[in-house]
């Protein structure tokens, strides 16, 4: 026997179309968002007590980490401060993320949520047993 969308039999096109719905209303939403950053090499990422460690100040572990590997490879605090730097630099690279929703009139907004919300709407009903 076929089985369709979600195992049951019928529902594919639904199954398509709900999804197609879904990726149209994702992109025109995303395609909406701005996002931007406040990173340069004195920027604080993040706060030790009142002392602010900024960008350039976890580079300086980061070279004595790779200078301490370079010398002797086995150095396990070497690799530690290795990757301590580089998890502090993409933690403080995300958290100086911005994002901010431009402005959009009401039709683009509601064209938004009904292809997002309707597609989902759709989806899941073609999950459902037809007759």
């Amino acid at each position: 026997m076929y089985r369709g969308a979600g195992g049951n039999s019928g529902g594919e096109g639904s199954f398509f179309l709900g999804l197609l719905m879904m990726i149209a209303g994702g992109y025109l939403f995303l395609r909406s968002v701005h996002v931007d950053h406040y990173l340069s090499m004195g920027a604080g990422l993040f706060h030790v007590g009142n002392f602010q460690i900024t960008n350039g100040m976890v580079l300086v572990p980061f070279i004595f980490g790779v200078g301490m590997i370079f010398y002797n490879s086995k150095n396990i605090f070497g690799w530690i401060l290795f990757y301590a730097s580089i998890i502090a630099l993409v933690f403080g690279i995300i958290t100086s993320i911005s994002f901010s929703l431009q402005g959009m009139s009401a039709f683009d907004l509601i064209t938004v949520i009904v292809l997002f919300v309707g597609g989902f709407g759709i989806f899941l009903r073609s999950l459902k047993p037809h007759e």
